[in-house]
């Protein structure tokens, strides 16, 4: 039967962290967007020229391409058994899409689990992150913070903020996320598939509240 979970939650809700999780507790790929873009790109793939030359001018890639990215990764032997999608979808134009390919497939989703947290604690998640200039590796105040402050565990390095990681960059980015991705929750709710899980908790409760629901709606053991 496998499962197929898309899962949604604000910028700083953990997605990513449970995600990856939960892909290896049911066995099947975590399939996040950003991991795809880079791959088209990497790849040098038909798909990901096509995209480059809006990223390149500094425009939003069009849905025909993110689909055409998503559809072809979920087409591939192993999703045949399921997958996690994160990142993807964000606007309700492309669930709806998400759902046709689907459909060419023979499947549909099985649960959309939403990750709830707060704008305060999003925020407070996502300006608290540091890399080091030198190896790269990333640290949080409140999470994983340095053993001394903005120098690096790892090779004493200096610790920066990048420019996509300052308050005024995340406030923007969950204002993008209340106008597009918002009217997901509403989208995914009449269609019976909205699970709210409560995310201001530890990383291990939100983990078996969320693999509590999975198995509930996939039937696996």
């Amino acid at each position: 039967m496998g499962c197929r979970v898309v899962l949604l939650g604000l910028p700083g809700a953990g997605k990513g962290t449970q995600a990856e999780r939960l892909a290896k507790a049911l066995g099947v790929p975590h399939v996040a967007s950003g991991d795809l873009f880079r791959e088209h790109l990497n790849k040098n793939t038909e798909l990901g020229q096509r995209a480059r030359a809006y990223i390149d001018r500094g425009d939003l890639v069009p849905d025909e391409i993110t689909i055409g990215m998503v559809a072809e990764r979920l087409a591939r032997p192993d999703c045949a058994d399921g997958f996690v999608l994160d990142g993807f979808p964000r606007t309700v134009a492309q669930a709806e899409a998400l759902e046709r390919v689907l459909d060419r497939m023979g499947t549909r989703l099985n649960i959309v689990p939403l990750i709830q947290v707060s704008e305060e604690v999003a925020l407070a998640r996502l300006s608290g992150r540091w890399t080091c200039r030198k190896c790269g590796a990333v640290y949080h105040t409140l999470f994983n913070p340095p053993k001394q402050p903005g120098v690096c565990d790892v090779c004493g390095g200096e610790l920066y903020q990048r420019s996509d990681e300052t308050p005024e960059a995340h406030r923007r980015r969950l204002e993008v996320y209340r106008e597009q991705t918002a009217p997901l929750v509403d989208y995914y709710r009449r269609a019976g598939l909205l699970v709210e899980i409560n995310g201001e908790q530890s990383i291990e409760d939100v983990q078996a509240d969320l693999w509590a629901a999975v198995r509930a709606a996939c039937g696996v053991g």
